[in-house]
């Protein structure tokens, strides 16, 4: 499988050349280049998990752990050091399917949604660069390669955030995302220094990160600290992954081009901390359980705050944001609901390992679904010019196309049968009942509360009042359209894969069967919920949630403000951090440690001019002090 290093290489050598000599080309030119160099990438990725699933499992009953390409760039002691390479296991090769296959749906898409903007060939340019920083991410042979390529998709997220740079708006969201996915990136570092310390290797197969098997080499004081080490990881997942507090970033990112949204906000980068937690999960269940449970405690909160928020929101595509930010967090719950039932001696019992199943499993089901729901939020913006529902309504049948792979993917997201949302949400439904009921029912709620604020946002584009438009809308150009049909049918098949035959917690093949109790518990809750949304906001007036608007008006205002944590961030750091704190330091730098140096320059100063006559220059002044000195000595010398 050499030719896996050209997944990571092709993106490379497309950003580099349509970012040096782009501008020279049309722009159709540079867009075409840049989707046939997708197109060979996602060609690459299916051979390569073709060949990887079909080979047979080794003696353990594993898939082999591959590492195709490797290659040592710092050298610190035989078993410390950091490598470049290309790695291939379950989850890594699962990844590289749905980044190319995202990636090239959004590469198509993009030439039809970005035609005649400024900047189309760097647009191309920087989705090479992003693209090529989650491929070279999931690929990674060891953490301080993941981290490399980690900082390298935090820079491209910034340039695709911050594309339209004329926009204020713009590019105040591009530097929020970057300034707080790198505070949390700091604790990530100091995470992967203290693991390397005392566990001695960034290596994944050293510590077992890659093979399901966490490695008996972790003794002594490295037991103890593997716990804050991996805390300290989790600190950097959360960033990218939009959990709360760190989700700030997130709803502010929608200021750059929908397609960027569909890539980075649904199959990538916040797919990024869910990654690291499974990559380093053989650890995580062994050495640190009680932080993979803090995950899990996170991930529950942020599902529900963030589905709270969206139930508000009238922006379609900060519905969708708070709806991923939800979904994420749903994968976190997941795998951080696993146990250590039957680790390192037999294969995880359903208790144990159903949840990192059922996580990959969402994960792999929400970017088709979520990045399809991203691409229709596109089409319709493109023929209406605005994200805003009142200026929608009524459009299904002016939009055919996207009205059907929206509703598709609304019965997908909401976790009604036989869509792919249903299968991978009920997994983790079910892990989280076995887990603890308290948490099952809770995400059951949560799930209700998606199909509910996502049936809202159906409802209010495409029934309800039809608003008034300059032009009649109209339906995406095939370009926009071609992705759309190909991630809903993607979204009605996914959920028949037998994912538990590919992926699970320590490598065995996992055959998970349907939870008859909590799929008939989970579809009632959707359906009901969808009811609700129905009788709400399918008809031209409103009164049910006019009336609830008015009476419980602080509620809602609060929920639509996001409960004003963006405005809590603001008085920490303006009014606390740079008022309370960087003012007084201030003052202090520039009148006591400035006032000091001051000081000694005005004292050297003032000492200089008053002794300045030393230094006159007449021969007959410094005879006439030599010899007075000399007198002076000679008589001192004779008392």
């Amino acid at each position: 499988m050499e030719y896996t290093i050209f997944i990571v290489l092709l993106p490379m050598l497309m950003f580099l050349f349509l970012g040096l000599v782009g501008h020279k080309l049309k722009p159709i030119v540079a867009g075409t280049l840049g989707c046939c160099s997708l197109a060979i990438v996602t060609i690459l990725s299916y051979i390569t998990a073709w060949e990887y699933f079909t080979a047979p499992r080794n003696a353990r009953g594993v898939y082999e752990t591959i590492t195709v390409f490797n290659v040592q760039w710092l050298h610190f002691t035989d078993t410390l050091h950091i490598d470049l390479g290309v790695l291939l296991d379950p989850i890594s090769v699962m990844m590289l399917i749905v980044i190319s296959t995202v990636s090239l749906m959004v590469h198509i898409y993009s030439l039809g949604y970005m035609h005649g903007e400024k900047g189309f060939q760097r647009y191309y340019a920087f989705l090479s660069l992003f693209t090529m920083s989650m491929l070279g991410l999931v690929v990674a042979t060891n953490i301080f390669q993941m981290y490399l390529f980690w900082e390298l998709v935090g820079v491209s997220s910034y340039l695709l955030i911050g594309f339209y740079y004329p926009r204020p708006a713009a590019v105040s969201a591009s530097k929020k995302a970057f300034i707080v996915t790198r505070f949390a990136d700091l604790g990530f570092l100091i995470g992967i220094l203290i693991f390397g310390y005392y566990v001695g290797s960034y290596t994944f197969a050293t510590v077992g990160a890659s093979t399901g098997f966490a490695s008996a080499n972790i003794v002594g004081v490295a037991k103890v600290m593997l716990p804050l080490a991996l805390g300290l990881m989790f600190i950097g997942g959360a960033g990218k992954s939009a959990m709360f507090p760190l989700h700030i970033w997130l709803p502010d990112a929608m200021e750059g081009p929908t397609p960027v949204s569909a890539l980075i906000h649904a199959a990538t980068m916040v797919v990024a901390g869910v990654y690291l937690v499974a990559r380093m999960f053989p650890l995580f269940v062994v050495y640190a359980p009680d932080v993979l449970h803090i995950v899990a405690y996170v991930g529950v909160f942020t599902a529900f705050f963030a589905a709270a928020i969206a139930c508000a929101q009238s922006d379609i595509k900060r519905v969708l944001a708070f709806s991923t930010i939800s979904q994420i967090a749903f994968m976190m719950v997941a795998v951080g609901v696993c146990t250590r039932v039957g680790y390192g001696t037999e294969a995880f019992n359903e208790e144990g390992g159903l949840g990192f199943m059922a996580s990959m499993f969402h994960l792999f089901t929400h970017a088709m679904f979520k990045a399809c729901l991203f691409l229709c939020a596109g089409a319709i913006i493109h023929t209406i010019g605005s994200n805003e529902m009142k200026f929608m309504g009524g459009l299904r049948k002016y939009m055919p196309i996207t009205h059907i792979a929206f509703l598709i993917c609304c019965l997908a997201i909401s976790g009604i049968p036989p869509f792919s949302g249903f299968f991978s949400k009920d997994e983790i439904l079910t892990a989280c009942f076995k887990f603890n009921p308290v948490i099952g029912w809770m995400m059951a709620a949560i799930a209700g509360m998606t199909a509910f604020y996502m049936f809202r946002l159906y409802y209010g584009i495409f029934w309800g009042k039809e608003a008034e438009h300059d032009h009649t809308p109209h339906e995406a150009p095939a370009a926009m359209t071609i992705p759309l049909i190909f991630l809903s049918a993607v979204t009605l098949v996914a959920g028949f894969i037998p994912f538990g035959h590919f992926i699970s917690a320590d490598g065995h093949e996992f055959t998970s069967h349907l939870e008859m109790s909590t799929a008939i518990t989970s579809v009632a809750i959707a359906v009901f919920s969808i009811a609700l949304a129905t009788l709400f906001y399918a008809k031209e007036k409103q009164p049910i949630p006019d009336a609830l608007g008015r009476k419980l008006k602080n509620l809602h205002t609060a929920a639509y403000h996001r409960f004003y944590i963006d405005e809590v961030y603001q008085f920490v750091t303006h009014k606390i951090i740079f008022g309370c704190i960087a003012t007084p330091i201030a003052w202090f730098d520039h009148n006591v440690v400035d006032g000091f140096f001051n000081f000694l320059a005005w004292g050297t100063h003032e000492t200089s001019f008053s002794i300045r006559g030393f230094q006159s220059g007449r021969v007959q002044q410094y005879t006439y002090v030599f010899l007075v000195g000399v007198l002076i000595i000679v008589v001192a010398s004779l008392l």
